[in-house]
């Protein structure tokens, strides 16, 4: 296990979705939830994709929950037929789906309550004994059972409730990352980038080719929990990049309190 492994905690992300699998909607929460958890000491491990097919949501909740510390899972908490997340919740964990007063106040609250219709109390029906997770944008809340963190799919609502669930979620070490871009083609830093890594084994190196403005090129990642290490890995990468005949241009510097040199 690598050092960041052993003090950070792992989540994965569950969308429920016909429409992103059509192509329909683009996904832009993952990348939203991944920085604000590792911000938090939480490393994403799994993204997944799944159709609204109640037996393909339940199997999907009972085997990622099992897998990391906290499962995040976004879209099918609406007033439709196809808003299926909540019973397939109560599946998953062999609870009853009933009533919740607490979120039934919160659509009165937003709708008023004589507009709370049939359609919008299945919006309060929660899994038992679940928490709910507070939506300010649209009213319905979404729960948390266990460690199941259950949000709507809408990029802004998401947002706001997952600001309540970052209060839930337990602190682990804040993960550090420098990204440094530069026109070298992976093969002339490939030998110097497996000797770094060799010589900075709690340091976690990850290199990614990029095409921008018709240069072929690479982008270098670096993380660790450890500002001063991570910092002096940089400054070896700069030094191999500049070794080889390029330029290196720091990207994203997530470190602190040292001079690295660009």
């Amino acid at each position: 296990m690598s050092e960041i492994a052993a003090q950070t905690y792992t989540a994965a992300i569950l969308i429920i979705g016909n429409e992103i699998l059509s192509g329909r909607t683009t996904d832009t929460n993952t990348s939203w939830i991944a920085e604000k958890l590792v911000e938090r000491g939480t490393i994403l491990r799994e993204v997944r994709v799944i159709p609204d097919e109640e037996d393909a949501v339940v199997a999907a909740i009972n085997e990622l929950r099992a897998r990391v510390d906290y499962l995040f899972t976004t879209g099918g908490i609406g007033p439709t037929h196809d808003d299926i997340t909540a019973a397939c919740v109560g599946r998953a964990f062999d609870v009853e789906l009933v009533p919740n007063e607490e979120a039934y106040q919160m659509l009165a609250d937003y709708y008023g309550p004589e507009n709370v219709n049939e359609a919008r109390m299945k919006m309060a029906m929660i899994p038992k004994g679940a928490k709910l997770i507070p939506n300010p944008i649209s009213g319905a809340p979404g729960f948390a059972i266990e460690n199941v963190f259950v949000m709507a799919g809408v990029p802004r609502i998401m947002q706001v409730m997952f600001v309540n669930v970052l209060s839930m979620l337990k602190m682990g070490a804040p993960v550090l990352s420098n990204t440094v871009a530069c026109s070298l083609q992976e093969s002339v830093v490939a030998a110097q980038l497996g000797a770094l890594q060799d010589s900075w084994p709690d340091i976690e190196i990850g290199s990614y080719p990029h095409y921008r403005g018709g240069v072929l090129g690479l982008s270098i990642v670096l993380r660790s929990i450890h500002n001063d290490r991570l910092n002096a890995a940089t400054r070896e990468l700069l030094k191999i990049i500049r070794e080889q005949g390029g330029e290196p241009r720091a990207v994203s510097i997530r470190s602190t309190g040292e001079e690295l040199g660009f």
